[in-house]
């Protein structure tokens, strides 16, 4: 069993050590600092699924660290929550497959909403019909997934969430962003008295 566990962890390592690293994240660095930080946009990220949960999960880490992210379910958009977008926001979507229909149709719906809305896609298909929908493709590298059934999102889950840490750790820089601000938006936890330097409240 330990010997297993360590083939797990050695090949996640490696999933996670094997992403392309290439001009298209500065690109999207760029394009967030751009339409959320100059333009006062905002950052809808979406995702069906597991990844689905790693998007609302890079949404609050998003906007923990002063650049405003929601979460949009591909699902309720086309029930009204499509309302959200407006001018200058900028959407984040995430597809192992590239295929997922109900993301596809969110970006279709968002560019009848705002024509001109960019979107940024993370994905393991850069030949997929959403790469072809978007501004700038993150490629995952397509890892195998280790589910014993090579099914079941786990690998490829856990790289879509460090590429979301990527982008995050990449804007905090690019915006300089403080502990004193990081203090403002974290009033409650552990964090937020670590944050104002009190580790005694």
């Amino acid at each position: 069993m330990l010997d297993h566990l360590k083939l797990i962890l050695q090949r996640e390592a490696a999933a996670v050590l094997n992403v392309p690293v290439t001009d298209a994240y500065e690109k999207t660095v760029n394009l967030i600092i751009e339409q959320v930080h100059h333009r006062k946009g905002k950052l809808v990220i979406s995702g069906m699924g597991k990844a689905g949960q790693i998007a609302a999960n890079i949404a609050t880490t998003f906007s923990s660290t002063g650049t405003p992210a929601v979460f949009l379910h591909p699902s309720e958009a086309q029930h009204g929550d499509l309302g959200i977008i407006s001018e200058n926001d900028l959407l984040l979507v995430i597809s192992n497959s590239g295929k997922t229909r109900e993301i596809i149709e969110l970006i279709e719906l968002s560019r009848v909403l705002i024509p001109d809305i960019h979107c940024i896609v993370i994905t393991g298909n850069e030949d997929s019909p959403l790469a072809k929908q978007a501004d700038i493709v993150l490629f995952t590298g397509n890892p195998k997934e280790v589910c014993i059934l090579g099914l079941t999102p786990t690998t490829s889950t856990t790289v879509m969430t460090v590429i979301g840490d990527l982008l995050v750790v990449s804007v905090m820089k690019k915006i300089n962003f403080s502990k004193e601000e990081y203090a403002k938006r974290h009033h409650g936890g552990y964090l937020g008295v670590i944050s104002r330097g009190n580790e005694t409240e």
